[in-house]
């Protein structure tokens, strides 16, 4: 079944990625699935509106062990550093395409180990439907939040071996990834702080999705920013206030959590390869999110 989130979605180019890592990405998920491709569902390709040079960064693709699972992850940061605070970046339900790369890329930019993990790639490769209303029934709906939750443990574990610091931890997402990012922080006490864009809050509970932002909000290990729209459909203002409601009877970390709501924003206000990139909210919140990670211990 399509939650408001997806049914926005349906609309919009299903992206590709098209900077000079493409074909190792591929060659990656091609790899974890085990399985080919099939050509006709070849995914358009959009272009972002920002490119992020990799110069001075350290980038490209990785595999994280998941109990013996490779799963192929993005990762961007400064060249020959160590020792750098740890950025966890959650996609859209369209897979790390080449705008959620260059997200990372930015991140390193501002001095942080970015990783964005594909997080469907056990159900399937998102980036190989052409149709948007099968991806979301053949491998979105899919994905068992369990599943997600024990990925970024590893792709924590990961970052700590390989130059990151894991007392300096955030987690940022998108749309499908802004869910998951209120239930990581609540997951996982390692989480200093989390960002997240346009997530749903509320919904059914379904045995692959038991809980919601709004049920976990009372236990966050770190406080999060949320950055909404006011005229995001798919999100109606009410269950903003629900959110803030449960945050206000939480912990420490869930009484500092705070939101951010562009009156004028659309759903996807930050992606800039939609017709939905609002600039102005989008860097506001840009710069909100690398002031919350500072204030809050990752940076």
């Amino acid at each position: 079944m399509l939650n408001d989130q997806h049914a926005q979605d349906l609309g919009a180019l299903l992206p590709g990625r098209s900077n000079e890592h493409g074909a190792t990405r591929r060659t990656a998920i091609k790899a974890a699935l085990g399985v080919g491709y099939a050509a006709a569902a070849a995914p358009l390709v959009a272009q972002t509106a920002i490119k992020t040079p990799s110069d001075g960064l350290t980038v490209g693709d990785v595999m994280i062990d998941v109990n013996g699972f490779k799963m192929p992850a993005y990762r961007a940061a400064p060249a020959g550093k160590t020792g750098l605070p740890v950025v966890l970046v959650l996609s859209e339900i369209f897979g790390v395409h080449e705008y959620i790369a260059d997200t990372a890329r930015r991140f390193a930019r501002a001095g942080y180990l970015a990783i964005a993990p594909e997080l469907f790639v056990r159900q399937g490769d998102a980036q190989s439907y052409g149709e948007m209303a099968r991806l979301i029934a053949e491998v979105i709906s899919k994905v068992p939040d369990a599943q997600v939750m024990a990925d970024l443990d590893a792709a924590v574990a990961w970052a700590a071996a390989n130059g990151g610091d894991a007392t300096r931890v955030g987690v940022t997402g998108f749309c499908w990834g802004g869910r998951q990012t209120w239930l990581y922080a609540a997951h996982n006490p390692a989480v200093k702080a989390g960002v997240a864009w346009y997530g749903r809050l509320v919904g059914e509970a379904t045995p692959l999705n038991p809980k919601h932002p709004v049920d976990v909000a009372a236990r966050l290990n770190g406080p999060v920013l949320g950055l909404y729209g006011a005229a995001d459909t798919g999100i109606p203002l009410d269950t903003v206030d629900k959110m803030k409601a449960a945050l206000a009877a939480g912990s420490a970390a869930a009484r500092a959590s705070t939101f951010v709501v562009y009156p004028e924003a659309p759903h996807a206000f930050h992606a800039d390869y939609r017709p939905s990139f609002r600039k102005e909210a989008a860097e506001d919140g840009w710069k909100r999110a690398l002031a919350w990670f500072k204030q809050h211990g990752v940076a």
